[in-house]
């Protein structure tokens, strides 16, 4: 065999007696690390730039360039959905409906500004309807639907379960578009002493985080089963949002920490300026 492949006998022994290099190593712990599986990311397909923030969180220093190349040979990559076109403008705009969030994404505290959607779900029985309220503060999912009908009170209920959970009664703005189960009655009567804010027809840009999120969702976690049913699709969106999403998944918005750690940040700093000036 050396002989076929050129190899001197005392170069093969010296090779197998050779010990890895030092610079080796840390190479290959690097790229078990990288696997999104070793980073209780699971559910998520994350691209490079936090692959190299949750290596650091892990001790470990490494290069985007370093990390977008093992990537590549390891086969992993990021999920990117297509961005909306706008093919159309509509001259007719409703002076009615407002925008007063105005593409104003960074609020600096919570339950200042929430936003709200509403996505389709298919599953083998039938589409299923996902009605999401965000906190542009932290990205964080504050109250989420799953129904089986497009119907107003499914987004009313979701809605005042938000208010609920935030115990909130300062004035606020609660964007959407302009679907009819945002501009009925019961809708606004949900409101109370919350602004509605609307998007402009055909412009999912002016909803774009609430947007990202539900392709989010699709993307990372929705679209790696063959969902059967209602029921299945209710466990794989609870399993997400309330498991990963909010408590787990950094977000580069809030400094590459989770929604939940980022708005427990923002509290305690909130409680420490007050002790100090108290």
């Amino acid at each position: 065999m050396l002989r076929i492949l050129g190899v001197s006998r005392s170069g093969y022994n010296s090779f197998k007696e050779r010990e890895s290099s030092k610079d080796n190593k840390p190479t290959r712990k690097q790229k078990i690390k990288i696997n999104p599986r070793h980073l209780l990311t699971i559910k998520a397909n994350i691209g490079v730039p936090k692959i190299t923030k949750e290596l650091e969180k892990m001790g470990i220093t490494i290069a985007e360039k370093t990390a977008l190349h093992y990537m590549r040979e390891m086969k992993i990559k990021a999920r990117y959905i297509k961005p909306f076109t706008k093919t159309t403008i509509d001259p007719n705009f409703d002076s009615n409906l407002k925008n007063l969030l105005k593409e104003q994404f960074n609020p600096e505290k919570p339950n200042a500004i929430w936003c709200s959607d509403i996505t389709y779900i298919y599953t083998k029985e039938g589409f299923a309807y996902l009605t999401s309220i965000m906190d542009l503060f932290s990205r964080k999912i504050i109250a989420w639907r799953l129904s089986k009908t497009l119907e107003a009170k499914w987004v009313v209920e979701c809605v005042l379960e938000a208010k609920k959970l935030r115990r909130t009664t300062q004035p606020l703005v609660l964007h959407s578009d302009r679907g009819s189960q945002y501009v009925c009655g019961n809708y606004l009567e949900a409101l109370n002493t919350i602004m509605p804010s609307y998007s402009q027809k055909a412009s999912p840009w002016q909803n774009a985080c609430i947007e990202s999120f539900h392709a989010l969702i699709k993307r990372e976690w929705l679209y790696c089963f063959k969902i059967k049913n209602f029921s299945h699709a209710y466990k794989l969106v609870f399993e997400y949002i309330e498991t990963f999403y909010n408590t787990v998944r950094s977000h580069s918005h809030c400094g590459y920490l989770s929604p939940k750690e980022y708005e427990d940040y923002y509290y305690a700093q909130l409680r420490k300026f007050l002790a100090k000036v108290g």
